[in-house]
């Protein structure tokens, strides 16, 4: 009979959990909002250019633990186009338009190692508008792919000093002109010499050249410009600073980059110091770049240099992007502490140990700034939070960056287990 009892009892004691927990889980249930696919206060964002921006930061792992401090990094590459850079193709785009430099149905130009080119590409047809893009014929050939895929029109063109005129931006921007002066002659008769117009791709002409770059219609050009333009700064004073601010609470104490237009940098730097002027900023700057210097020790060359005034491609760098000999109207912009050197293998080895522990998988630029952020953790010790930008994947640098025969053939193929390339 003791067993019958006891058994009883547990039956019972079964009985009433399972009384409890449904009471307990219809009363939570009965309290609980039905899921909803939308927030009632959340509406639809606008078209593709409202998933610009707000990207997450979060926390690097495996750089954070073994520096003991806080690395951030900014994941721009979650932005529609890819980069960093689609903040500033909207921002371009947006102030040529409401200024009446570029019209609907007209053609952005711009000259770019890759990823502003993506993102103008990716951006200017949810204006009405059209891109060409001249780009240099050494950066990853599937950069060129992928704005051909997105409809821009391409022009690969050998690397050069800006001083040269064929450099691609001088290329870029003429382009714009013969764009608008095929727009005004367009709108005055449909006919030159007795010819009609040959139809080919966003415009006409090329006063220069005897084929036609352009179609026959064309509502004329505009030059990106992002080296000098200063909407560049705008995009990121006006939003991917603040979102840096808000998503850290404000509590960093360090920012660390590399600079190519400089926009990214200056625009970042210059809010997080308006907000707290103890936040240090930090230029981290690849091989061949004459940054490090210019904000060391003033100067952009050695004295045997004069600024500007190479007539040869002056990089010699696997990273793309990033790194340039002259001072622009963006970088002129930043609130710089110091700088930093940065090396391809130190590149390339950061990608590989980030891919291996923490799954991300980064282009050169942002190797190169997380090659910074640990440079900065090194410098100024533990308990620091420090943020970066994560500014594309490695997705547009497979037959380079990522190509083990190409690293090979210039010395650079990876061998670290861990940090010991950073002297971790």
């Amino acid at each position: 009979m003791a067993s019958v009892r006891t058994t009883g009892a547990f039956v019972a004691a079964v009985s009433i959990s399972m009384v409890l927990f449904s009471y307990f889980l219809c009363n939570y249930r009965s309290k609980r909002k039905a899921p909803s696919p939308i927030s009632k206060n959340k509406k639809p964002g606008n078209g593709l250019i409202h998933a610009v921006g707000n990207t997450p930061l979060i926390r690097i792992n495996s750089l954070s633990e073994a520096t003991c401090c806080e690395i951030l990094g900014k994941c721009e590459f979650l932005n529609p186009g890819g980069s960093v850079k689609d903040r500033v193709a909207v921002k371009i785009i947006e102030e040529a338009l409401e200024s009446g430099q570029l019209v609907c149905g007209g053609v952005v130009t711009e000259g770019s190692a890759g990823s502003t080119a993506i993102s103008l590409a990716t951006v200017a047809p949810a204006y009405g508008c059209k891109c060409h893009v001249v780009i240099p014929d050494d950066v990853a050939i599937e950069k060129s792919q992928i704005l051909e895929a997105l409809g821009a029109t391409v022009e690969r063109v050998r690397p050069v000093s800006i001083t040269h005129r064929d450099h691609y931006v001088n290329i870029a921007r003429r382009r714009a002109l013969e764009a608008n002066e095929l727009a005004s002659k367009l709108r005055k008769t449909e006919k030159i010499d007795g010819k009609f117009l040959e139809q080919i791709d966003g415009c006409i002409s090329d006063v220069e050249k005897k084929d036609s770059i352009f179609s026959s219609y064309c509502s004329g050009g505009f030059f990106a410009d992002q080296f000098e333009n200063l909407a560049n700064f705008r995009a990121h004073y006006q939003g991917t600073g603040p979102e840096i601010w808000e998503q850290s609470g404000g509590s960093l104490d360090l920012f660390v980059a590399a600079a190519g237009t400089g926009g990214t940098v200056a625009g970042i730097s210059s809010f997080l110091q308006e907000k707290n002027p103890n936040i240090k900023c930090f230029l981290i700057d690849p091989p061949g770049s004459g940054l490090f210097n210019k904000v060391t020790r003033g100067v952009m060359y050695t004295r045997e240099e004069a600024e500007g005034k190479r007539l040869k491609n002056p990089f010699d760098t696997i990273t793309e992007g990033i790194g340039i000999n002259r001072l622009t109207q963006n970088f002129k912009m930043a609130k710089l502490d110091g700088a930093y050197r940065g090396t391809d293998k130190e590149a390339v080895e950061m990608s590989r140990y980030l891919l291996k522990n923490d799954g991300l998988f980064l282009g050169s630029s942002s190797a190169m700034n997380c090659v910074g952020a640990v440079r900065v953790a090194q410098s100024l010790g533990p308990g620091h939070t420090i943020v970066t930008i994560l500014c594309d994947s490695g997705t547009r640098h497979l037959s380079k960056f990522y190509d083990a025969q190409y690293l090979s053939e210039h010395g650079l193929t990876p061998t670290a287990t861990g940090l010991e390339f950073l002297g971790i």
